[in-house]
């Protein structure tokens, strides 16, 4: 079950299902195997297909490549119990990976809640990761158990994080329409629609409200970002077709063990993250807008912490959005080491 695709410059990447940790995952591979692996771990709501441009830079960089369908996405195997979800498993099936390709150690890159894995894995087995870059979240040490302290801020008022905790209710609204929910979700968080915008003041009542609620309906496609148009037909009918199959209740049960994943690592902290680690971000990522501190925190935490870019007209999407400029941070930072 193997079959090969190309990226831009046709580089060869197979695509694997590979039996780990009691899941099956879809894993996109490229390069010699015998080169260093750069482990690529995609974040909400996405799929590998959201490193589409980086596998050729980095194969032809010297490096071998995985990037995986996270469980939960595409046609990966989706448990239906939300604990399945939790940072062990999600970081165990990566640990499972190298295993099965016989790797003590690789670099490990993530976006968005595979930022989170990322930054996790490195804290649980820091002996497995040769080093660690974060996309767009950055590393957090959590004082209290994120959703007592999510209340605290939000209240009754809607935030999609809290929205999300309830089983049910969000995964019926993303799959109602996984074109449309992508569409959105996608155009939303880009740079395009984010630039210059405040953090809104005042935020909607969490009752009737819901994730998409208050998404504006999305331009004509392809979408225009900082380096030409970063999103087509073609891109949006593969999310669209990947999460029609998968649904959303597991990408969305990421978000309901974020208090249970506060507890597994409840007495670990960034020393261990020893490892050389980076920051790259786009200038308009929205998460950047809510949280503009990380790296500063991660210059205080972090022991080998190499610094950050930040990617300008770029938004949460940056390795979609601007890919160029994100190849030449990242490659940057491999050849630091």
């Amino acid at each position: 079950r193997v079959r090969v695709g190309k990226t831009a410059r046709m580089t060869a990447v197979t695509t694997h299902h590979i039996a780990v940790n009691g899941v099956e995952l879809v894993v996109h591979e490229a390069g010699d195997p015998g080169n260093p692996t750069v482990l690529l771990c995609h974040g909400f709501p996405e799929l590998a297909h959201s490193w589409r441009h980086q596998f050729a830079p980095l194969v032809d960089a010297g490096f071998h490549v995985l990037a995986p369908d996270q469980r939960g996405y595409g046609h990966s195997s989706a448990p239906q119990e939300v604990d399945a979800y939790g940072i062990e498993q999600l970081t165990g099936d990566l640990f499972a990976l190298l295993d099965h390709y016989g790797k003590e150690q690789a670099i490990f890159v993530g976006h968005d809640w595979g930022s989170i894995i990322v930054w996790q894995a490195a804290v649980l087995q820091p002996e497995r990761v040769r080093a660690v870059v974060g996309v767009s979240v950055p590393y957090v040490e959590w004082p209290a158990p994120p959703t007592q302290l999510m209340n605290m801020v939000y209240g009754d008022r809607f935030f999609y994080i809290l929205y999300f905790q309830q089983v049910g209710p969000p995964e019926a609204e993303l799959d109602a329409d996984p074109r449309d929910t992508m569409a959105k979700v996608l155009y939303g968080a880009s740079g395009a629609a984010t630039k210059g915008r405040e953090m809104p003041t005042e935020l909607p009542p969490m009752e009737g409200t819901g994730f998409l609620t208050m998404m504006d309906a999305p331009p004509a496609l392809p979408y225009p970002g900082p380096e030409g148009p970063w999103l087509t037909d073609a891109d949006l009918d593969e999310y669209a077709r990947e999460f029609a199959h998968s649904g959303f209740f597991g990408p969305v049960s990421y978000y309901r063990n974020l208090d249970g994943n506060f507890a597994v690592l409840a007495n670990l902290h960034a020393d261990r993250v020893a490892m050389p680690s980076y920051f790259i971000c786009g200038e308009d990522d929205v998460v950047r807008l809510m949280d503009p501190t990380g790296p500063e925190r991660m210059r205080n935490l972090l022991p080998d912490y190499r610094g950050e870019v930040l990617i300008p007209d770029a938004g949460h999407w940056v390795q979609q959005e601007a890919p160029r400029a994100f190849n030449d941070a990242l490659l940057g930072f491999l050849r630091t080491l």
